[in-house]
């Protein structure tokens, strides 16, 4: 079952803007490892829960894993071959609306060189560009 809301207080939402970067979830919180996002735009919770699914099964239900980012904004579309008018579509998915700078899977208590192939593995799963990142090389900058 893909992620969604429990409960919405408006059932669709408006696009909304995507510029900027962000500011929130922008540094490792949880993990020593983490997968930070260079692009910007919308995941689904399609492609959250393919990179999740990869990732945990790279490392072999070892380590722990936390997911940063949550899919609360609904996607609408309208049915195919349908005039234009009569309002807006129905709710088709749910997407997160993700930034440049944010950081989207952290993960910790595998090998470092475990953890980079396995957020690699996840990285292939999502439509922007990607970086790995980890505690340790921020600690040295």
């Amino acid at each position: 079952m893909p992620l969604m809301p429990k409960r919405v207080k408006f059932r669709k939402s408006h696009r909304g803007r995507r510029k900027g970067n962000a500011t929130k979830g922008n540094f490792l919180a949880f993990g020593e490892y983490g997968l930070k996002v260079l692009g910007r735009g919308w995941l689904t919770s399609i492609q959250i829960e393919a990179a999740r699914v990869a990732l945990t099964r790279h490392i072999k239900r070892g380590g722990k894993v936390w997911i940063r980012v949550f899919p609360d904004k609904p996607y609408t579309k309208k049915p195919a071959e349908t005039r234009m008018g009569k309002g807006k579509g129905a709710v088709e998915h749910y997407v997160a609306v993700v930034k440049p700078g944010q950081i989207i899977f952290e993960m910790d208590g595998v090998p470092s060189s475990l953890a980079r192939s396995a957020l690699r593995l996840c990285a292939f799963k999502i439509p922007f560009r990607t970086k790995f990142i980890s505690r340790h090389a921020s600690e040295k900058e």
